[in-house]
């Protein structure tokens, strides 16, 4: 696991990044010595059951709404003369 401090993390942050996702490195952050962040490659199955969760949840709620019977027209917006 590689240690950078926050100044380094902020000049180097896209090669930090590409470690990740290339090795699978994992990257602590510090600040004064002391870890505050952690930079951690993400779980593709765990990530994709997280979207579809979310994706269904709402949808969910979504479907649940009333439609909006909305009255006004695009060519209602532009009718103030702008082209």
């Amino acid at each position: 696991m590689k240690t950078a401090s926050m100044a380094e993390a902020n000049r180097q942050f896209s090669k930090l990044l590409r470690n990740v996702v290339t090795d699978g490195q994992e990257v602590t952050i510090t600040s004064r010595g002391k870890p505050v962040a952690k930079i951690v490659p993400i779980d593709d199955a765990a990530a994709t059951a997280e979207w579809e969760e979310a994706k269904k949840e709402l949808f969910d709620r979504l479907a649940k709404q009333p439609a909006m019977n909305i009255s006004w027209t695009r060519d209602d917006a532009y009718e103030d003369g702008y082209p």
